[in-house]
């Protein structure tokens, strides 16, 4: 690709980012400056003093929180181009040289954070759509009983559309939202005019001034103030969708100053008349602009949401793949974009889960109190994250890494704590949700563990089985048996099985191991390796990326090139079912064992998981008690 092809490649993928990546931080200004100064609880009286203060803390807030650890540093600790919470635990699991200890707190607090994510996923909906659509009563007081219908309206048609695929309305999400940007810049830049004494705001004098003069008015401004950087985890989470230099491209060439002009835009009508903040965004626009606003707002809320939704399906995704959550029924809606999937079951939930905010919350107001403490979280968890590896895999020494690492945990922890005072008035949602969320992740992980050692402990050893049953006496049928097995160095129980009760082996059988690795896709060369274990006895071991689509059939064609070779027809492919009982006495106790008993009996089917052909699988079922 030449020099000039490149540049284009690079500002098309720009142009996609913004309205994937930027969507829910872009529309931020809907609500985040009203939350500062309009706060139902501990509102910021509107004076110059603490009109450039808060600005300062805004401008500040963008440039090192997602500016500097987000653009410039997180996008640095990729996992083979990918990113998200899930991606960079599986990075940092990947260092051998991490103790079992260390291991463990990686695993739990990467669950942890995953579990926010999901709170993140039912708020940025509720909320944004809300604040586009409560433009209308700015318009005319007329639309304000019809707000929360409208907004009902327009999720459920949201979620209605994810099961037919978003490749086709996804080419229109850059430029609309290029078109937002441009906007917001406008509407800004018309205010900064009239006062152009705001961007005295730069200084970062007014922002500690402001913090001095009224600390615990301060701290508390600390909690609405952060809502401008949410979203940022979504610069790292849709990193492997366009690549690190589209995505910085896009930051410092249009979103950052188009959010920056339009916050300070804000502030400086707020100076003019106070009396705009009940919508100073909407406010900032002329007449006959605000009912295209209110749509063009709508639009860019949809597409943020949007992004929110295939984040949640894409992490859900690795979770079931690193073996952290039971097996969901996901379809892939484009044959050319491995990112666009749908996934019914968390779809229809999200759904419900959003109705239940909205129609509780019923405003924008009243949704921002929840928003802020789930994100808080994940930033938290990824910034602690992302000092392991900036120590154990960039080389950093240690009197580099804790200055900046601990200035970014500080930052992170002082938002927190400022998010923290409100959640009697809504924060306790993505904390309960999260926690919810956890303990499944959490169940399903340790129920998982006792199950294995079960049939560990019932397992015959491998070698000597398959020296003891080469008989004369054996049957032998024509054909290839691929027996799913997580343990190869035991006999499958389906094996056994069918030996008791068929009493024939075929004349090839295969042992088929799947192994998921902490990188995201494992390229075809190196996705399997054959191991022959005497004339008829194969194992073979096959290796997927957490991100890869596990299609066993396809992945067993290039066993051929290692002298195996299966004819698809006469191939049948034999899988355990277990029935788990729950038993008293063991290290989880007997809740969480029936919790995850219920769990296993409804995830998905290995047969739908791993793409077997229905009509040429076999399950022979076991009854295991935990």
């Amino acid at each position: 690709m030449s020099h000039d092809e490149q540049k284009d490649s690079t500002a098309v993928l720009a142009l996609a980012a913004l309205g994937v990546v930027y969507g829910d931080i872009g529309t931020s200004p809907l609500y985040a400056i009203k939350e500062v100064f309009g706060n139902a609880h501990h509102p910021v009286p509107i004076t110059p003093e603490n009109v450039l203060g808060i600005l300062s803390l805004v401008f500040w807030s963008l440039i090192v929180v997602v500016s500097f650890k987000y653009v410039v540093l997180i996008l640095r600790a990729d996992n083979k181009g990918e990113g998200g919470i899930m991606a960079l635990m599986a990075r940092v699991l990947a260092d051998e040289g991490i103790s079992g200890r260390q291991r463990q707190a990686v695993i739990l607090l990467g669950l942890f954070g995953a579990a926010l994510f999901y709170g993140d996923g039912l708020i940025t909906p509720a909320s944004s759509v809300l604040s586009a659509v409560e433009g209308l009563e700015v318009v005319t007081p007329v639309f304000a009983s019809y707000v929360v219908p409208i907004t009902l309206g327009i999720l459920v048609a949201l979620f209605w559309i994810q099961s037919h695929g978003t490749a086709k309305v996804g080419v229109t999400f850059g430029p609309i939202t290029c078109v937002w940007f441009v906007a917001l810049a406008a509407l800004g830049v018309i205010q900064i005019l009239r006062h152009p004494t705001v961007l005295a705001a730069l200084w970062p004098g007014h922002a500690l001034a402001f913090l001095a003069a009224e600390p615990r008015q301060g701290f508390l401004a600390m909690g609405s103030v952060f809502l401008v950087v949410t979203g940022a985890e979504a610069l790292y989470a849709d990193m492997g969708h366009f690549g690190r230099r589209p995505i910085r491209l896009a930051w410092f060439g249009m979103v950052l100053p188009a959010l920056l002009i339009n916050y300070f835009g804000q502030g400086a009508l707020l100076l003019e008349d106070p009396a705009t903040i009940k919508n100073p965004f909407y406010l900032m626009a002329p007449e006959w602009f605000l009912l295209p606003l209110v749509g063009l707002a709508t639009a860019a809320t949809v597409i943020a949401s949007q992004a929110v939704i295939t984040g949640v399906y894409s992490i859900t995704q690795q979770a079931i793949q690193l073996g952290y959550a039971p097996r969901m029924e996901l379809r892939h809606t484009s044959g050319s974009q491995m990112g666009q999937i749908y996934m019914a079951g968390v779809n229809w939930l999200m759904l419900l889960g959003v109705i239940a905010l909205v129609l509780a919350f019923r405003s924008s107001t009243n949704l921002a109190a929840a928003y802020g403490i789930a994100v808080t979280g994940t930033m938290i968890i990824t910034t602690l994250f992302a000092y392991l590896v900036a120590r154990r895999q960039w080389g950093w020494q240690r009197r580099l890494a804790l200055p900046v690492f601990g200035a970014l945990l500080a930052l992170d922890l002082t938002f927190l704590a400022a998010n923290s005072t409100k959640i009697l008035d809504g924060g306790w949602f993505p904390l309960v949700f999260g926690g919810a969320v956890y303990l499944l992740l959490t169940t399903w992980k340790e129920g998982r563990r006792l199950l294995h050692e079960c049939l560990h402990t019932q397992a015959l050893e491998l070698r000597s089985f398959i020296i003891g049953i080469e008989t004369p006496d054996t049957i032998t049928v024509p054909g290839t048996a691929v027996f799913m097995t997580p343990y190869p160095e035991h006999v499958p129980h389906a094996l056994l099985h069918n030996l008791k009760h068929n009493k024939v082996l075929h004349e090839q059988v295969a042992l088929v191991t799947v192994t998921v690795e902490s990188v995201p896709r494992v390229p075809d060369a190196q996705r399997v390796a054959v191991v022959r274990l005497n004339p008829r006895f194969f194992h073979v071991g096959i290796h997927f990326g957490f991100m890869d689509v596990p299609d066993v059939p396809a992945a067993l064609e290039w066993c051929a090139e290692q002298g195996l070779e299966f004819d698809p027809m006469t191939t049948s492919y034999f899988l355990g079912r277990e029935t788990v009982v729950p038993k008293v006495g063991n290290d989880m106790p007997y809740w969480r064992e029936a919790l995850f008993a219920r769990m296993y009996r409804n995830a998905g089917t290995a047969a739908d998981f791993f793409g077997l052909p229905p009509n040429q699988v076999v399950e022979l079922g076991t009854r295991v008690t935990l």
